[in-house]
């Protein structure tokens, strides 16, 4: 407007700042035996970062749950009556919106086959319902995060054995991706950090994370866990390998 705008300092009162509150994170357990949801309740709900928002029996029951509570994440046994996990997970993933909650699946080993088809409707991991109680607690904040739940061994050995069967497609292609995306890849399939990515490849955790975000979005991939399976079936990791 031609005329001059200046910004002076006021000195009158102090001036206070603090750290931003850190929303609890918010969980859902669901599962047919009343005693696994109320152990694992306990269990979560003792934690000061974590609240729990309630619980289901069926997969039926999870869906208006979701849309009542709003959970950040949801532990989800796989073996239900009238809806299984499975079918639950797709459901609750594929809904318009992107304000999707976190989903770990609670198995066992003889429950495979599920496990693999949970992971590529979008499931961020999956737990043993006999791990320790540190673990689950650890998976929900890794989860939670925004991370996938890769880093257990047991992840990495049905994955690979997924990965090794015949019958599986190769349907990812990585043309677009650079070398250094590829060297970010292979170590993310391994089960490894952002922050050992970048010990070992001599980057910093942000760069990583930068090369994560952008191998996402050129493959069209939902989180690290869909991530890991492009790497098996374009061939960029084998099984043992």
């Amino acid at each position: 407007m031609g005329g001059r705008f200046a910004i002076l300092p006021v000195y009158d009162r102090p001036m206070t700042m603090s750290a931003p509150e850190t929303s609890p994170i918010r969980v859902a357990i669901v599962d047919d035996q009343a005693m696994v949801r109320q152990g694992f309740g306990a269990l979560l709900g003792a934690q000061p970062d974590i609240t729990v928002v309630g619980d289901a029996a069926d997969g039926d029951e999870v869906l208006e749950l979701a849309r009542r509570a709003r959970p950040d994440v949801i532990l989800m046994d796989i073996r239900m009556p009238r809806m299984n996990g499975l079918d639950a997970t797709r459901a609750l993933l594929g809904r318009p919106g992107d304000d999707h909650p976190r989903v770990i699946m609670l198995t066992t080993f003889d429950a495979d086959e599920y496990v693999f088809s949970a992971l590529r409707a979008g499931a961020s991991g999956f737990l043993l319902k006999d791990a320790s109680a540190e673990d689950l607690v650890g998976a929900v904040r890794v989860v939670a995060s925004g991370e996938a739940l890769l880093a257990p061994s047991v992840t990495r050995r049905l994955i690979a054995d997924y990965a090794a069967r015949p019958e599986r497609k190769q349907s990812a292609t990585l043309s677009q991706v650079t070398e250094r995306e590829l060297d970010v890849m292979r170590l993310i399939a391994a089960g490894h950090t952002n922050a050992e990515v970048a010990e070992r490849l001599f980057l910093s955790e942000q760069t990583v994370k930068t090369h994560v975000s952008r191998l996402l979005s050129k493959l069209g991939l939902r989180d690290r866990t869909q991530l890991v399976i492009a790497a098996y079936e374009s061939g960029l990791v084998t099984a043992g390998g």
